[in-house]
């Protein structure tokens, strides 16, 4: 039995509560984390990319997101481009590559209509350069209705068209008269002054020789009168590297078609070509056309000068046959 003193006496007791670590929540913060970069990631790609794109290929892309089904059924302007991602806008669903890009296409012609202009501007120049070194020459004052000096799409075309008077070359050849000489070499002197390329071209009247096509005939003539006034413009000091191209035409292309015979017919075409038609012509191969007809035409006189004989106007000289032997141009 206890005593009084045991009872008196008390027994503590301490409770200490260990407080445990808290559970696992799983990795699902982490997924929600990389969505989120993963998010701003394409954005900022996203913006870099309209950034660094042109308006031609915004625009294809917004039209094939407005109508995508009618834009990959039928195509049309803003299709598609067949160098982008999204192919589409071709003939059919077969096709594999998408439309040529259309998006951009004004502003390519703005910039076409600019370099036209900025052109057009530097051949007006150089043709009242042109005018005035051959008008300011003496000895040139009689060949002043010979000469045609005109602004076409290709650059400054100037033309030495023939008179019954006082012809360019000599009967049926392509000899150079004295006064022929000095307007080409003058020509020359300024030609070289700029940096242009130059195409010559001769031409005849429909006057054939006695011995038809067959021999020497008016390509012939053509040719080797365009060559000889090639010759006069280098002799003038025009550096030969300026010349890309020479041919002779004969009568295949007449200012005067309702009178293949008209002196008119019988002419040098001296082409001074922009950078436009330098560039066309390097991408044809060496081929370019040398305006339209009608304007050379709106720059000839209304009333060309009367028909020669039909006996002086051959077009070219006989190699087969002396020129008395022969009719041909002149």
């Amino acid at each position: 039995m206890a005593t009084a003193g045991e009872k008196t006496k008390s027994t503590i007791i301490i409770k200490r509560i260990k407080k445990g670590a808290h559970g696992h929540h799983g990795g699902a913060w982490k997924i929600a984390y990389a969505d989120f970069v993963t998010a701003m990631m394409a954005f900022f790609l996203l913006m870099w990319l309209l950034g660094s794109t042109t308006k031609g290929d915004l625009k294809g892309i917004a039209d094939f997101f407005a109508s995508p089904l009618q834009v990959a059924m039928t195509g049309g302007s803003g299709a598609g481009d067949a160098n982008s991602v999204i192919q589409g806008g071709g003939a059919s669903l077969t096709d594999q590559t998408g439309q040529v890009r259309r998006g951009n296409d004004e502003e390519k012609k703005k910039r076409r209509q600019q370099r036209e202009r900025e052109e057009r501007a530097r051949m007006e120049e150089l043709k009242l350069k042109m005018e005035g070194a051959l008008f300011a020459n003496p000895k040139l004052a009689d060949l002043r209705k010979q000469i045609r000096v005109e602004v076409t799409p290709d650059g400054l075309r100037i033309q030495i068209v023939d008179d019954f008077n006082r012809p360019m070359f000599a009967l049926g050849g392509a000899q150079v008269q004295p006064y022929m000489r000095d307007l080409l070499q003058e020509i020359g002197k300024v030609l070289n002054q700029v940096d242009n390329k130059i195409a010559l071209s001769g031409h005849t009247d429909a006057t054939v020789y006695a011995g038809g096509d067959r021999g020497y005939s008016n390509w012939e003539l053509s040719a080797d009168r365009a060559n000889a006034s090639r010759r006069e413009l280098v002799a003038g000091g025009m550096d030969p590297a300026k010349i890309v191209r020479v041919v002779g035409l004969a009568d295949s292309n007449l200012l005067v078609k309702d009178d293949p015979k008209n002196p008119l017919n019988r002419r040098i075409s001296i082409i001074v070509m922009n950078k436009i038609a330098e560039e066309r012509m390097n991408q044809a191969g060496g081929e370019i056309e040398a305006g339209r007809l009608d304007e050379v035409k709106e720059s000839l006189p209304s009333e060309p000068h009367a028909a020669a004989p039909a006996g002086e106007q051959a077009g070219a000289v006989a190699a087969v046959a002396p020129p008395t032997a022969a009719t041909g141009p002149q």
